[in-house]
């Protein structure tokens, strides 16, 4: 028998399961599925570059001792991110410090870490409607990064439980995470993005 999911019908994370696992990929958002393209070449550098980064970060705190904090997981998509009964995600890529909400494979909670690289198919999407999803569910730091205007937002929860006014960020500024405490680099180092020629002109006089 075929499988066939209805555009007016609605679906809960349980019947999300029982999909196929060689079909198309989806996300649910409240009950909605969406289908996922398949990503471009610059989509897949932009995400692998931070991965590498932030393990390269990690390799380097355990050898110098860890500073008494066990590594965080590093996550690229496809990953099941289970919000609720009726939403799970699939980021582009996550960093998780509690093993525990790790379940058969899935993670079922906040991570400490979400990012998304927007895409045309998916942007409005990411800066909205899952900008909405992962503040409800505690997202300590959800990172948006837009390779059409080389720049990022990073949206930092706050104490009320709601994300204030993004931190804007441009190829030169330093990005620096909370999974990570003395992780530091430009978006120019992680991405390979040209300076701003103001930038650029800067680091030739004082270089």
């Amino acid at each position: 028998m075929g499988f066939t999911l209805h555009k007016d019908e609605r679906y809960t994370v349980e019947q999300y399961l029982t999909w196929p696992e060689d079909g198309p990929r989806y996300e649910l958002l409240e009950g909605i599925p969406y289908e996922l393209n398949a990503p471009s070449v610059e989509h897949q550098q932009l995400v692998g570059g931070l991965h590498y980064e932030l393990e390269h970060y990690q390799r380097e705190r355990i050898k110098q001792g860890g500073g008494g904090h066990t590594p965080c997981i590093i996550v690229e998509s496809p990953v099941d991110v289970i919000l609720s009964d009726i939403t799970v995600v699939q980021p582009d890529l996550i960093v998780v410090c509690n093993p525990a909400i790790i379940v058969n494979g899935r993670v079922r909670g906040a991570p400490d870490l979400v990012v998304e690289v927007l895409s045309p198919s998916t942007a409005v999407r990411d800066k909205k409607q899952k900008l909405r999803l992962y503040e409800v569910a505690g997202v300590p730091q959800y990172l948006v990064i837009d390779p059409t205007y080389r720049c990022a937002e990073l949206y930092i929860r706050g104490a009320d439980g709601r994300y204030p006014v993004p931190e804007v960020l441009d190829a030169g500024d330093v990005l620096t995470l909370q999974v990570a405490p003395d992780f530091s680099l430009t978006l120019s180092d992680i991405f390979g993005w040209p300076l701003p020629l103001a930038v650029q002109e800067n680091q030739v006089a004082y270089g």
